[in-house]
């Protein structure tokens, strides 16, 4: 079985998505054939022309980050898999037949079950309202998370964000206060990759939380998460997130579901420094 797929995103040259299906592939007698497709600096860039261009080619299907999980969405239409029609974001699409998946949301899912086992997410403040927070606010949601507040640079994505999952969207300069009566933080923000350093949280707030978790895996240690565990918050990183979330993609692009168990102990080695 040869596996014909690629990533679609921006600033993608760190991704760790190719290494982890090779390894998974290697495991199910699957051939991967990966092409990243890197929109940095490409103003002009078609989405919709280029997923359709590779469903022609014969491709298997296509994995997409940052900014496109929107597009992807629309791309899938009433396509989008069961459980994930809501989301508004499709981090994964298959092309045979056309269906759009979100292992962004079913990773968080499994990832916090077994990163966080029995902990309540309790109230939680969520830095941006992008794709990956249309998957991760609906996963803490179904785990219980209440109430959640999130803000974004983008005042509309925000709102349609709260709109569609009964968060409150305020204003990124009033999140202060969330901050601080937050039981958990969450950074869905590119803040943190090494195309855009910096932290979401100021230092300064972080401390009377229980526990924080960043989307970012790239560097896995991010700002934001020195200060977390510096301010002794429980910790899950987007590699958590990311090794769940290869998983599924894996399975969603072959039928093949892995093993978890020793799946998971082996993508541990692809941890980014």
């Amino acid at each position: 079985m040869i596996l014909r797929c690629g990533l679609i995103g921006e600033n993608i040259g760190a991704s760790r998505l190719h290494r982890a299906l090779d390894l998974m592939g290697a495991a199910h007698g699957v051939e991967v054939a990966f092409t990243a497709i890197d929109t940095a600096g490409d103003p002009d860039f078609d989405f919709d022309a280029t997923v359709d261009e590779l469903r022609l080619l014969g491709w298997t299907g296509v994995t997409v980050t940052h900014p496109w999980k929107t597009h992807a969405a629309a791309w899938a239409g009433s396509a989008m898999v069961p459980g994930c029609e809501r989301l508004g974001a499709a981090n994964t699409l298959t092309f045979a037949p056309p269906a759009g998946h979100n292992t962004d949301y079913t990773g968080f899912l499994a990832a916090w079950d077994h990163e966080m086992a029995g902990r309540a997410p309790g109230a939680v403040a969520v830095a941006g309202a992008g794709g990956v927070a249309r998957a991760v606010l609906p996963a803490l949601i179904a785990r219980g998370a209440d109430p959640m507040t999130v803000w974004d640079l983008d005042r509309a994505a925000a709102l349609a964000l709260a709109a569609a999952t009964g968060a409150t969207a305020v204003d990124p300069r009033d999140a202060a206060d969330a901050i601080r009566a937050a039981d958990g933080l969450v950074n869905c923000t590119p803040l943190g990759m090494a195309a855009h350093p910096g932290s979401a949280f100021p230092a300064e707030a972080i401390g009377p939380q229980g526990w924080a978790f960043d989307a970012v895996y790239t560097p896995t240690e991010t700002a934001f998460l020195r200060d977390a565990r510096k301010a002794g918050l429980a910790i899950l990183t987007g590699f958590d997130l990311f090794r769940h979330m290869a998983i599924r993609s894996f399975a969603a692009y072959t039928g093949i579901t892995p093993d978890p168990a020793p799946t998971l102990a082996a993508l541990a080695a692809l941890r980014p420094d």
